[in-house]
């Protein structure tokens, strides 16, 4: 039976609209570093060439006789941003954030039986078929969040700091303190096709 994320996994990646505590475990990722604008070209560069080597080891995966062991065909999983802003913005906060100071680490989650070896065979298949000047910057790593509060913020990115305001404050009321500005945003939505007060994000950060 296909795995899909939206069905089996809806605790971790389908939140109410309203804050609430997650342990998140570890999980395997292909990931890359980048700096900037999310609205320049490099962005959606760094987008195309980590769903590129997640297609190909999905696509390939399911077409291969000897499979690895509890392989199961899947649904390849949404595009996750983890964000902040670079050091010299840091060192001169005002409370505004320019988004050309925006640091990310962009990544898609992978399966647990995808192998550190698989990933890099199905990298240079991708250079080889598909060459991407980003793709020699993807990483395999596994990432584990530990205790996060999160919720579902629907509409346009630039209005999630409404968001970040409710879980803050449900934070505190748990007891519980943000241990960095850091945050993660999952993407449910295609921006390409979905109406900006549509968009659906799911919005997560560390507590202790």
């Amino acid at each position: 039976m296909k795995h899909e994320w939206r069905k089996k996994e809806k605790k971790v990646y389908l939140p109410k609209n309203k804050p609430e505590i997650i342990e998140v475990p570890a999980y395997q990722f292909i990931t890359l570093h980048g700096e900037g604008n999310p609205n320049s070209g490099l962005f959606s560069e760094c987008i195309a060439a980590l769903y590129s080597v997640s297609y190909a080891i999905k696509m390939t995966l399911k077409k291969l006789d000897n499979r690895p062991k509890n392989y199961v065909d899947y649904t390849v999983y949404p595009l996750e941003g983890v964000w902040d802003i670079n050091q010299a913005a840091k060192e001169n906060f005002t409370g505004l954030i320019n988004k050309d100071d925006l640091v990310f680490k962009l990544m898609i989650r992978q399966p647990d039986f995808v192998s550190q070896a698989f990933f890099e065979e199905m990298l240079a298949l991708t250079q080889q078929k598909k060459p991407q000047k980003q793709l020699t910057n993807l990483q395999f790593e596994t990432i584990k969040e530990g205790k996060c509060v999160q919720m579902l913020h629907i509409g346009s990115y630039d209005n999630e700091p409404e968001s970040f305001q409710l879980m803050e404050a449900f934070a505190k009321e748990q007891n519980l303190t943000r241990i960095s500005k850091v945050h993660r945003e999952i993407y449910l939505s295609d921006f390409r096709k979905v109406a900006v007060d549509k968009l659906k994000t799911v919005l997560r950060f560390r507590v202790v």
